[in-house]
């Protein structure tokens, strides 16, 4: 993987890059050619992948990040251990807030939130500084 600092192999970044960057590859954006993937860790280990999917009725389409929560959800997963979203834009994609708060549902606020392009890494959040004093699952009695 290339680009600022990409990291080592042995911190996973490179299997969520390249899950990313294929699963981007698969994107349906027809309206806006705007293609995003987005791969994540659970915390088994194991990687789950998404792509946006947009539709003619524009409100109905999915980011990248809920079809990899909801593959999570289906493969057995319950937590987020990171997660990287992959575009091609001048300036580093970061999750909306509807998928910010997705991402809550399954994350703590020290869950790295990574963001890349086709050449690799470019910034490196955590949930807590991208929605800061959220609510959570924790507030509900559940567990964050």
């Amino acid at each position: 993987m290339q680009g600022n600092a990409t990291g080592s192999d042995d911190d996973g970044l490179r299997a969520l890059f390249e899950a990313a960057l294929a699963t981007r590859d698969r994107a349906h954006a027809p309206y806006s050619r705007f293609a995003v993937g987005a791969a994540l860790r659970d915390e088994h280990g194991r990687i789950h992948a998404g792509c946006n999917v947009e539709n003619a009725a524009y409100p109905v389409g999915t980011c990248a990040e809920a079809g990899a929560i909801a593959a999570m959800v289906a493969g057995g997963g319950r937590r987020i251990t990171a997660i990287l979203v992959c575009a091609d834009a001048p300036v580093p994609v970061t999750p909306c807030g509807a998928c910010r708060q997705r991402i809550r549902e399954f994350a703590g606020p020290d869950v790295p939130i990574l963001c890349a392009g086709p050449g690799g890494l470019l910034a490196r959040f955590t949930l807590d500084a991208l929605l800061p004093a959220s609510f959570g699952p924790d507030h509900l009695g559940g567990t964050p």
